[in-house]
């Protein structure tokens, strides 16, 4: 839903021309499938379509159920997955399952406010929904997405143990209202988007909670064409790009769109970045500067850092030399064991723009702990390992 949030908050504020809508967001998924949960895509009344979940192979239905929320101003949860017996039904054909909830919103009354906030609201530190049941009655529309009942769904502004608790108290009953907020304050403390099942006599009460986790950090060291031409290859990755180097002539920001352009000493701006909590154990260094008076003091403080990537640009020979550098700098083996260097996978790459990608192609790899990469088409295993994600 976070992803989709601020497109929703604008159709819904519109002054002259407010446009309801509907919002289809993942909630579980089994076996190998597109994209995570937590995914959502928009459908306007006005037509609009933003986002998607599969690819392609379930929208066609998740188009028809908003449409049909639309009218009804009614949530309901929907499953697809593959169908031996019926290879033309709806279904995703990677042979994985999918559990959709399907959300409707309308424009508030005036002097009222909509359950998404404004337009000018800060970013949420979550959004937690109370899933549709069959045993629930059929709720009548209410304006802004709400059931008849109630709210089925708030937005946290922070994630503190009495802040969850005063938003919680619109979605659960007193007797539950302690442990559902125990909870649901640690899976935003450990940034997990997931369902939450609550034993509510003989049946139970489901919260689907989705964090909104800050995007992890890639910084790039060295203002020069391979430096840009990382930063662009990583705009679409949704991180955080840094770009660093000392030297002024050498870094406008115009050059670097979609970086914040830092100009320091790469090893003092990351020590620094460190000691503010702007770097943690997603985030990821590349020193691309060539210059063994850089490269040397910035590696030596990155391989220190809980980090999940630090790569070096440069030949064997530089490498050779680098580590031996590095070594008398006081860098152990160990540390030195998690340097990638020469930076990138073996991809054959050759221009900046070739070798972004292979820069890439190894952080992929280091996130998802892959120790070898070989061609999908010789692997027998599941393409996708996301498994549900549930309290």
């Amino acid at each position: 839903m976070l992803d989709i949030l601020d497109g929703a908050r604008e159709r819904l504020a519109r002054a002259s021309d407010p446009v309801p809508c509907a919002v289809a967001t993942i909630v579980s998924a089994q076996g190998s499938v597109p994209r995570p949960v937590g995914t959502s895509m928009l459908v306007g009344a006005d037509g609009a379509l933003h986002g998607s979940l599969s690819g392609g192979c379930v929208e066609g239905a998740v188009l028809e159920a908003c449409r049909e929320a639309l009218e009804t101003g009614r949530s309901s949860l929907r499953s697809f997955g593959f169908s031996e017996e019926d290879a033309f039904a709806v279904g995703l054909m990677c042979g994985g399952s999918l559990e959709v909830l399907i959300q409707p919103f309308a424009p508030p009354p005036p002097g009222t406010q909509s359950p998404l906030g404004t337009v000018s609201d800060p970013s949420p530190a979550a959004y937690v929904t109370r899933l549709p049941q069959e045993s629930d009655a059929p709720p009548a529309a209410a304006p802004g997405g709400d059931d008849a009942d109630g709210p089925r769904a708030v937005l946290l502004a922070g994630d503190g143990a009495e802040e969850v608790r005063g938003a919680l108290t619109m979605l659960l009953p007193p007797e539950l209202l302690e442990a559902g907020s125990a909870q649901v304050t640690a899976m935003l403390r450990e940034a997990r988007t997931g369902t939450l099942r609550l034993p509510a006599g003989a049946s139970t009460i489901d919260l689907f909670v989705e964090p909104r986790i800050r995007p992890a950090h890639l910084v790039v060291c060295g203002a020069n064409a391979f430096g840009q031409a990382l930063v662009e290859a990583a705009r679409p990755l949704a991180l955080r790009i840094t770009l660093c180097d000392h030297r002024p002539a050498f870094t406008d920001p115009t050059a670097f769109p979609g970086a914040e352009v830092v100009r320091d000493w790469p090893h003092r701006f990351l020590a620094a970045a460190a000691e503010r909590g702007d770097l943690d154990a997603r985030s990821m260094v590349c020193v691309l500067t060539h210059d063994p008076k850089v490269d040397v003091p910035v590696l030596a403080t990155a391989l220190r850092l809980d980090i999940a990537y630090v790569g070096a640009m440069g030949s064997r020979r530089s490498d050779h030399d680098r580590r031996t550098a590095l070594r008398e700098a006081g860098v152990d083996e160990e540390a030195l064991s998690r340097l990638r260097s020469p930076i990138g996978l073996d991809l054959g790459a050759e221009s900046p723009a070739e070798v972004s990608i292979a820069i890439l192609a190894e952080i992929l790899a280091v996130r998802a702990e892959r120790r070898t990469v070989e061609p999908l088409r010789d692997g027998s295993g599941p393409l996708h390992a996301r498994t549900a994600a549930s309290g």
